[in-house]
């Protein structure tokens, strides 16, 4: 309300309503995106699902000392992921004392890594080989393969050492979401790589496996050795390839 004088005397007369703001539409892209599943966000549940699916089971004492936070931190988050079916844990006998409890991803957080349109590369496979048959698409996979030998060793020309070669082609997969990487073991080289964007497609054609071993076999020279030692579809949790001058 508001005070009017008028000489000696005053009277009230009543103050306009607020305008109310009109209420913010939503833009035609956020209204397309799914609500966020609650407990799904954050840095450090991003780092967690990270350091599980690159180095395979950990404890959670583990995980504190690599983030740099307490372990109790790190189980809460890990209880979280654990009720929501991304993560699940095991007691492993670490000599006297009690087991640790050891954490690993489960198949569902496969959602979070990237999966280079699996659902759409299994449909063309289905397809190509009913229109094709079994020769065509062995022809399709094989001009993949082609492709993919042009585009590495694109990538490795001029290295001058078996490490440097290995590291390239360990850069040019990870571009690609195999999250890989190019360490030293002795006197090899492993290549690792801890996610399979493929993976879907590479269950219904097991031809796509074995051409990019030959691929890695051809570009990394007839100098070297290259040996699948852990296999993702075979139930290892990563493929991972011993890399040996001959």
């Amino acid at each position: 309300m508001a005070l009017v004088f008028e000489s000696k005397s005053f009277y009230k007369l009543p103050m306009p309503a607020a305008a109310k703001k009109p209420a913010r539409r939503k833009s035609a892209a956020a209204r397309r995106l799914p609500a966020r599943p609650a407990g799904e966000g954050g840095a450090a549940r991003g780092r967690i699902l990270d350091l599980l699916k690159r180095h395979g089971g950990q404890s959670s004492a583990a995980l504190a000392a690599e983030l740099g936070v307490t372990p109790m931190a790190v189980r809460l988050h890990l209880y979280e992921m654990e009720k929501e079916g991304l993560a699940r844990c095991a007691p492993v006998a670490s000599g006297r004392g009690r087991p640790t409890k050891v954490w690993t991803l489960t198949e569902a957080a496969d959602r979070f890594f990237p999966d280079a349109h699996q659902g759409l590369a299994v449909g063309l496979i289905r397809s190509l080989e009913g229109l094709f048959g079994a020769e065509g698409l062995s022809q399709v996979i094989a001009r993949h393969g082609d492709n993919q030998r042009a585009a590495y060793r694109a990538r490795l020309e001029g290295a001058k050492s078996l490490g440097e070669r290995v590291k390239r082609l360990a850069a040019a997969r990870a571009e690609e979401g195999y999250m890989a990487e190019a360490r030293r073991d002795g006197r090899d080289w492993l290549l690792v790589e801890n996610h399979c964007p493929i993976c879907s497609a590479a269950r219904v054609c097991t031809r796509l496996c074995a051409n990019e071993l030959d691929v890695f076999r051809d570009v990394l020279g007839a100098d070297v050795s290259v040996v699948r030692e852990e296999h993702l579809l075979a139930g290892a949790r990563r493929c991972a390839y011993r890399i040996s001058a001959l």
